[in-house]
């Protein structure tokens, strides 16, 4: 895929990996349709970069909000080519601790909203015969550890729903496919610190998000023939 003049909609678009991904996307000549929750964010995004984007403040977890951005994409630039599935939210804890809402919480968010936007913009891009889905996975989705056992179940979930989805589309012109980030610095790890909880980043250099961006225009960029349907990219320090 040639991204000039393309148009993607990126999820969780306001910092960390979501952010760096519009910026690398955004300078290979893609068109943005950014979302994220912080609404203020995603205006001061859109203001810097290189090339037109719009933006919509939202929850994704919202029932709605994948349709209002496929209306979105197809009211401000005529088309929609790629969905970016990066939002997401991390809750941990012992069986102790854990607090239950922000586990359902984390559910709506990390699975239930990429199945139905995945779901939405696939069945627009069989139609048109082209487009592609990237679905932001984790490292977690491959390990086993008491205190993330939700967050990891859901990944793996998400990499299993991704593989089936991917199976169901062959022949269709529409590729998709999975990246698993290993530690990667956001700010996620600023809300375990003011906890005073262990970071992993702290203790294994961690990459940084504009790896995960590029990682994402390789997979965008491979030949109609290919498909990347799983890509797991770990710092190189990093045992897994």
């Amino acid at each position: 895929m040639d991204l000039q003049d393309k148009v993607v909609v990126v999820t969780g678009a306001s910092s960390g990996i979501g952010e760096a991904i519009a910026r690398d996307l955004s300078a290979a000549g893609a068109r943005l349709v950014l979302t994220a929750r912080r609404a203020d964010r995603l205006r001061a995004l859109s203001s810097r970069l290189p090339g037109p984007s719009t933006h919509l403040g939202a929850a994704i977890e919202d029932a709605g909000t994948p349709k209002a951005l496929h209306d979105l994409a197809l009211s401000e630039f005529g088309r929609v080519d790629v969905l970016v599935n990066n939002a997401g939210m991390f809750v941990a804890g012992s069986l102790e601790t854990i607090d239950l809402d922000a586990l359902a919480q984390m559910t709506r968010v990390n699975f239930d909203a990429v199945v139905r936007a995945s779901y939405l913009f696939a069945r627009t891009f069989r139609q048109q015969g082209a487009g592609a889905i990237v679905n932001v996975s984790s490292i977690g989705a491959y390990l086993s550890s008491s205190s993330v056992g939700v967050y990891s179940g859901l990944k793996h979930a998400l990499e299993v729903f991704t593989s089936a989805l991917r199976v169901e589309l062959r022949g269709s012109g529409v590729r998709i496919g999975t990246i698993a980030p290993g530690t990667t610095e956001t700010e996620i790890f600023d809300h375990l610190r003011a906890r005073n909880e262990p970071v992993r980043a702290d203790a294994t250099p961690p990459l940084d998000p504009a790896d995960i961006a590029r990682a994402v225009r390789f997979m965008l960029t491979q030949p109609e023939r290919a498909n990347v349907a799983r890509l797991l990219l770990v710092s190189a320090s990093e045992s897994v």
